[in-house]
């Protein structure tokens, strides 16, 4: 199935409803389907073939929306870039691509035209007013028959091709096919048919997976889409007021940020029944305090998946997150608050020793799945994370529970190594943010002759509070055995973070001498 379907069925059905708001901006589905059909024929009239690759550079707006759904009726590939990447970044991503075609708003226009001389000539093509002597993408898309057909793609052709964060090396092309996306879209939410599916607010950046299914979900069940350029806590407030939002995404440091903003406790937040979380650990003090300050008909959501995998694969629904009941029951509740989840229908989870083999409930390990919507591949390169039996490795490592449910262990690369001893730094991290007085931390291993690793913690105190390193150490001498216990501690005024709020641990590496 050519994802434009996503579009161009439930235009046919219900063309009259208003399914996009950006700013002023308010597009009904039929209006969707025009404009889609007619950058579809810009495209082609640019002289792309299908399978051609086609790049975004921009932040979101109804317009990114309509680009990519244009590529998919169109047969092509679309690459939704980083804007917050590095040069170097962008330009491998685009040249190894082998982009034929560059869209870019106007504020990365000057960072284009740095690194262009080193780009393998792709056309350049402005998504707002643009450069002098360069084509608008609005001046084509006026001139253009919104008649010219759609590409019949095979269900493993390359839809878009999404760049991870490269937080360790450079990023990695992740291959998701036009099935993948139909598979996941399709066996999650029930198609629009008139029905009232709410307002979704989406501030996540599109091109991050969870930023894309965002918006495939929500136009294909009909569920009104309004799109943050970038998230701002404040505006974040708003919206949800102005537009009746009922369901939202975020990542844990816009959470953060959203309880924190004194706007907050002035805000109708009434129409909201689900907020969903991932992208990185969600600090339990955050997720307890989020649970307490919003209305109690708010129902959290903390989804755990990779871009590999298109999208989620592992949920803790809202009966997790509403803590009440007998103190037994709360105890349970607690301790689940730290899972993320339980594995989805299409998902089998389980966890592996170094050797390979698959251990026992309650040990830790490293989290390998199976689902039927595994990437077809990354570009130009093996995937080395592909398992025999149609198992794939997480990098992630954590334990399942007698009931199901997975805990989160941190990254398999992220383990410390202390005289022989595998130590996961979220567990010395869970004890640091439970002092009052640390507002965010981080752990990692210090390289050491006589231990091989010592344990460094980073610290960024709360606003306002005063804590000492010793105050710190003897926290943790009473909830962590001795050789878990950090030797240093190094107060900072903030964690460094990729766009989705992971902790950019090779960051901190670097200036204690490990990379």
């Amino acid at each position: 199935m050519n994802t434009v379907n996503f579009v161009t069925i439930p235009s046919a059905i219900v063309p009259d409803q208003e399914i996009l708001v950006y700013g002023a901006q308010r597009v009904t589905f039929a209006e969707l389907n025009d404009q889609v059909a007619r950058l579809s024929t810009v495209f082609k009239q640019l002289g792309l073939k299908q399978r051609d690759v086609i790049a975004l550079l921009d932040t979101n707006s109804d317009l990114y929306v309509q680009c990519y759904y244009a590529a998919a009726k169109a047969g092509l590939t679309f690459l939704p870039l980083n804007y917050r990447a590095k040069e170097n970044e962008l330009e491998y991503m685009i040249n190894t691509a082998g982009t034929k075609v560059l869209l870019v708003g106007d504020r990365y226009l000057d960072l284009v035209k740095k690194i262009q001389p080193r780009l393998k000539s792709p056309a350049l093509v402005a998504m707002g007013d643009g450069n002098a002597g360069m084509q608008r993408l609005s001046a084509l898309t006026e001139k253009a028959d919104p008649n010219d057909g759609e590409a019949e793609v095979d269900d493993e052709d390359t839809s878009i091709l999404m760049y991870t964060s490269g937080t360790t090396s450079l990023p990695k092309g992740v291959m998701l096919s036009f099935r993948d996306f139909t598979a996941y879209v399709t066996a999650n939410v029930e198609m629009a048919d008139g029905t009232d599916r709410g307002a979704a607010l989406v501030c996540v950046p599109f091109y991050h997976i969870a930023g894309t299914t965002a918006y495939m979900t929500n136009i294909w069940t009909g569920r009104r889409l309004v799109i943050m350029p970038q998230f701002d806590a404040k505006t974040w407030l708003a919206l949800v007021e102005k537009e009746r939002i009922t369901n939202a995404f975020v990542v844990p440091t816009m959470m953060k940020q959203i309880i924190d903003e004194p706007a907050f406790a002035k805000t109708d937040l009434s129409s909201l029944a689900n907020l969903a979380y991932g992208g990185s650990a969600m600090p339990v003090q955050v997720i307890r305090r989020a649970i307490e300050v919003f209305p109690k008909t708010v129902g959290f959501v903390n989804a755990y998946g990779q871009t590999e995998t298109t999208s989620s694969l592992t949920v803790l629904g809202p009966d997790d997150h509403r803590i009440e009941g007998t103190p037994e029951q709360v105890e349970l509740k607690l301790k689940r608050l730290n899972s993320i989840g339980k594995p989805l229908p299409d998902v089998e989870i389980k966890v592996r020793d170094d050797d390979g083999k698959f251990l026992p409930i309650g040990e830790i390990g490293e989290i390998v799945i199976r689902t039927p919507r595994i990437m077809k591949g990354y570009a130009g390169r093996e995937d080395d994370a592909k398992l025999a039996d149609g198992w794939r490795a997480t990098g992630d490592r954590g334990w399942v529970d007698e009931d199901g449910y997975v805990f989160f262990a941190g990254r398999k690369d992220d383990m410390i190594i202390r005289g022989g001893e595998n130590i996961a730094p979220a567990e010395i991290e869970t004890v640091l943010m439970s002092h009052p007085a640390v507002d965010e931390c981080a752990v990692i291993g210090v390289p050491s002759v006589e231990w091989g690793q010592t344990i460094k913690a980073f610290v960024v105190p709360r606003k306002g509070a005063k804590v000492t390193a010793e105050e710190l150490s003897e926290h943790c001498r009473s909830r962590l055995a001795s050789f878990k216990r950090p030797e240093q501690i190094e107060f900072i005024d903030e964690l460094p973070k990729n766009p989705l709020g992971k902790i950019l641990r090779k960051d901190l590496r670097a200036p204690a001498g490990e990379v």
